[in-house]
This record gives C-alpha cells, structure tokens and sequence, in this order.
C-alpha cells in the first residue's frame, strides 16, 4: 500500500500545495489594497442630513391603495428630494410618491440622476444600462441601472430599478480586490459563500494529507532502527550468484534491509533512489521461503518474479539468516575504471559517450545489460555544460542555474548503446540530458546527466557492472522492437548483434521521437534495413513532419502492424523508453492478447 499511497499523497499534496499558494497570494494581494480605494470613498457623495417629513403627505393607507400588488411591508423615505413610500412584497419594491400618492417609475432619467447625486469626482455619466443581474450587486435580488463614469478609477454606481436606492458603488481597485476575493475562497461562480463545496473539499484533502503524512513518516521507520546495532542480534546473510556459487557471508544486525547489511560490507546493489523502494534495481531472490510481497515488491516487480521469490532488498529485512542471490556476482563490489575516448552529440539532448576500460575483462558487456556509473561530488559552473554551436538555440531556452553541483556521490544506470564487438571493445553509452524542470515543476538538473555532459575526451571514470536481465531470447522467433528517448541505446545493441550474428528472423524497429532532428542513429537504422532484408525501420514522429499528422509511436505500431499482423502469439517484444510510452505500450499489448513471457522491457527503473 505505501508505493500507492505515496504517489496519492504526492498529487494530492500538489494539488492541496498549488491552492495554498493562491490562496496566501490572494490574501496577501487583498491586504495591500487600499481600503478607501476600494470603498471608492473619494468619488462618494456624503450623504445629505434627512429633512423632516412634510406635513401634506398622502397616508400610508392611500399609498397602499395605489399598489400595483399588495405589500407585506410600508417605509417611509426619500427619492432625491421627494417624500417617498417604499413597499415591498414578493413582486419587489414599488415607489409611491408621497406628496401625491402616485407610483413612480424608477426609468434611465431617474436613475442618471440618483447616480449624480451620488457621485463625488470629475467622470462624465455615461448611459444607464439596465441589469437583470450582476456579480457586482450580488448581495441586492432586484434589477439594476449601472452607470459608468469616466474617471481615473473607472467609478460605477448601481441603483435599484425597483427602489430607486444606491445600491452599489464599485471601481477598477474594487473590481482587482473581487478577483483576489474569488480566489481566496475559492467561489467561481458566485464569489460569496465561504462555505462552498470547494473549500470544504480542499480542508478535508489538507486533513488527509497530514494523516497520510504522519502514516508515510510512520511507516518509514523501523522499530529496530531506533535500537543501537550492537544490542540487535546477529543475522547470517548468504550471498549466491544466480548460478548457484557462493560469494560471501555477510553479517547483519536484525532488522537491517538486505540493502543497508550489504551496503555496510561494501557490496551496493544497483540503485537510482538510494534504498528508497522507488526505482526496484536492487532485486534479489530469496532462496527459501521469501516470505509475503510487500507493496514495494508488486509495485516493481512482475507476478512471475515474485513468485520465485524475487524481492526488493530496501525492503527485505534480515530477521532471520537468510540466503539470497544477487544478479551480477562479484560485479556488485567490483569497481572499474575507464578513460573517456570519444564525445559526440547525436541529437540535441542525446549525447554518445566512449569509454575505454583499463582491462579488456572489464567489458564483458553483453546487449541489453546496463553499467552503473559512480558519478562523484562536484560543484561546477554552468559553462561547464558543452554543447556544439548548431544546437545553441535548443539549450538556450533552459533555466539552468550558475552552479551545478552534486553534494554526495551516487550512481547511475546506463545501458551500452552498441556491442562491445563491434565498439573494439569499447563501452559506448547514450545519455539523455535531465534539465530538472518540466511545464511547471522545477527541480535540479540531473545529477548523473550533468556529469556526463560535462565530459571529454581523457576524463576518466568509475563505474560497476554489468546488470541486467534484459536481453535477447535467443530464439529464432519475429522480433518487434519499440522505443522512444534513450531507449534507442539497448535495442540498438541488440539489433545490431542479431543482425550481425545472422539472425534470419523478420526484425521490426519502430521509434518514436519528436522529430527527425531528435532521433538518434537514424541514418544508421536506415542503412541496416536496406543491408539485411529481414529488419524494418520506422521511425515516428510525435511533432508531424513532412505534413503528415504527429503519432505516438504505440498508436503507430498498432495501426500500421499489430492491429493485421497474422501471428502476434509466434512474436517477442522489446520495449524501452520514457514510462510513459511504456506504460501504453505494455497496455496495448495486454489488450492484443500477447503473453507477458514474450514481453520484456527495460523501463530505467524511473
């Protein structure tokens, strides 16, 4: 349940975050605005002292006879100038004169000349409109006459076409100070009720949000964690390789993850998110009873996989001796070095990275595997970042700070983007750039894309490997490879090795990017096709191009292969790319009907 209720609590802390930020805006707008601006003080009339009522009034009685409909309530008062009864009933309010005992019809004349005597300033009264309803007298049921004056503060005064009162006085800071009011309580519609459902929902979402927050910080620890490692118990941790052989015996203290008691040897599982259940690199298989899955684990790994008993080691704990193989062997504490050869920028945001071990054992890379890089502390100017001059305009957009920095060491995963045969024996990688923003989120660069970005040519590196289980079937079957982004660097490779090898199988590549400007290597995937006869090219583009009409690359294969092909069952698919495309990808094909054993995917762990 964590993995499910954090990325809730995440979008819902969002949405809760974003309102938050426009209500103490809103609130703080309105607390800089001039209350006597607002009230439109200036441009006020001050109200005349009430004469005395004249003697020579028609009685109330008479003025009730002169009703159009029969009043429920009769006050005495004063139009400008004139003794008036004003008598309300469900209809409205009728006017009668009280000298005559007339009615009086509140028309446009009338009403320019309540709205003068109103009016204090130098505007010139424009032409009353008459008003049904407005936002602006939302407080008063009856129809207005709004009229306008032309001056500095865009003044309007809206008197009653049933009583002929000044109902309202509004202006441009009144008009700047609603909006800010609309926003605060969150009332679109009609800007009074405090109490709207909004509002309501947004408290409980905040309420939510810090129960949740306290649960997600609860369950982050441990008891054990909060008892001193030399008072816990001793735990036996067995480590095997996949094959069977034995790598070492680790000691743990009880209650320790698989991940920290290994880290603590000096043995680190690959991992992007540092031990925090987010990126599921750190697999392992517990030899024996595994145990229940957690959520974490069904987040992350697939049905099959648990069932052998495949689990995440950040979330496994040592509370008994336990025995555990580990993909990689003795690469997970084995460290290399490698020197920098080449740096080429295939496409804007997709740069190409040689390196050259020191030892040629250090590559025994096969496709499809992925190194991890150790990317070490460092605080740099943004020059450092190098770009060619033809893509100048595309970095120029970002919003990069003046210093990139990395406060603590990490490592990051890459995959090779070409065999090591035919690299000579080097380790070629494809790394897209990670600005750290995107629409409205802002974020630091990446911490591993910048430091590749920042290299060249005699640079040398650390890195651990190789991992992975992504990788070719081996089976002469029809292959169908789908990629966008950086996923072109492993299906590449194993492209180019099948081919190579002399794979008679039909082959199809189908890629999607935003442009032909952004896809890498196409020029390459364009000669292989026309080389071997058994692959396909098809490159896809979400942007359009050559007027034809922008495609997501799953939508692509599924219109143009998938939705007739004959044998989708006789087929394998290789998928790596951004989540989202694989997300989609994964999905249609579940729908086609295709077997998850034929599926395999590389999906970053991102």
């Amino acid at each position: 349940m964590t993995p499910w209720m954090r990325r809730l609590h995440k979008w819902v802390g969002l949405l809760i975050g974003l309102q938050f930020v426009v209500w103490l805006g809103s609130g703080l707008m309105m607390s800089l605005l001039d209350p006597a601006k607002i009230e439109g003080s200036a441009q006020r009339a001050p109200e005349m002292d009430v004469p005395a009522w004249p003697a020579d009034t028609v009685s109330p009685a008479q003025a009730l006879r002169a009703a159009k409909h029969p009043a429920a309530t009769l006050d005495s008062g004063w139009l400008l100038q004139n003794p008036v009864y004003r008598l309300q009933s469900p209809e409205g309010t009728e006017v009668i004169d009280a000298r005559n005992g007339h009615r009086i019809d509140v028309n446009a004349a009338l009403a320019l000349r309540v709205a003068q005597a109103a009016y204090r300033g130098g505007g010139v009264p424009a032409a009353p409109q008459y008003l049904k309803k407005t936002l602006e007298t939302r407080a008063n049921p009856d129809p207005v006459w709004r009229v306008d004056f032309s001056d500095a503060q865009d003044s309007t005064i809206y008197v009653s076409a049933h009583s002929g009162q000044v109902m309202e006085h509004r202006n441009a800071t009144w008009r700047l100070f609603d909006i800010f009011w609309m926003l605060h309580i969150m009332d679109y519609s009609e800007r009074a009720n405090f109490n709207n459902p909004l509002v309501v929902g947004m408290g409980i979402g905040g309420l939510w949000l810090a129960l949740t927050g306290f649960w997600l910080l609860v369950t982050s620890f441990h008891l054990q964690e909060f008892i001193p490692r030399r008072w816990r118990r001793e735990r036996q941790l067995m480590v095997f390789a996949p094959g069977g052989a034995h790598l070492r015996t680790v000691t743990a203290a009880n209650g320790d993850s698989v991940y920290v008691a290994l880290a603590r040897e000096g043995v680190n599982l690959p991992s992007n998110c540092g031990g925090g259940q987010s990126c599921g690199l750190c697999e392992v298989r517990v030899r024996g009873g595994a145990g229940k899955a957690t959520a974490a684990d069904r987040s992350h790994l697939a049905e099959a996989k648990l069932k052998v008993g495949c689990r995440l080691a950040c979330n496994l704990p040592v509370d008994e001796d336990l025995e555990i193989e580990v993909a990689g062997g003795a690469s997970l504490w084995t460290e290399h070095w490698a020197t920098v050869v080449k740096v080429e920028a295939v496409t804007p945001f997709l740069r190409e990275i040689h390196l050259q071990p020191e030892h040629a054992a250090d590559a025994q890379f096969q496709p499809g595997c992925y190194l991890q890089l150790h990317v070490p502390e460092y605080q740099l100017p943004r020059s450092a970042l190098w770009h060619p001059d033809d893509h100048r305009d595309d970095w120029k957009p970002l919003p990069l700070p003046t210093t990139l920095q990395n406060k603590a060491a990490v490592r990051r995963s890459y995959s090779l983007a070409m065999p090591v045969s035919a690299a000579e024996g080097q380790l070629v990688l494809l790394a897209r750039f990670s600005p750290g923003w995107q629409e409205s989120k802002r974020h630091p660069p990446g911490k591993g894309s910048t430091y590749l970005y920042t290299l060249r040519e005699g640079d040398r590196v650390r890195y651990s490997g190789p991992f992975g289980d992504f990788a070719l079937s081996g089976v002469e079957r029809e292959k169908v490879f789908i990629g966008a982004g950086a996923g072109m660097a492993p299906l590449r490779a194993m492209i180019q090795q099948r081919l190579e090898e002399g794979g008679g199988e039909r082959i199809h590549y189908w890629y999607g990017a935003r442009s032909a400007r952004d896809c890498p290597y196409a020029a390459q995937m364009q000669a292989l096709a026309g080389q071997y006869s058994n692959f396909s090219w098809h490159p896809v583009w979400s942007g359009g191009a050559e007027g034809g009409s922008p495609r997501r690359v799953h939508d692509a294969i599924h219109e143009d292969l998938l939705r007739q092909h004959p044998d989708l069952g006789g087929c394998e698919f290789y998928l790596c790319g951004p989540p989202a495309m694989l997300a989609a990808t994964r999905q249609l094909l579940r729908t086609l009907g295709v077997d998850e054993a034929r599926i395999a995917y590389d999906d970053f762990k991102i």
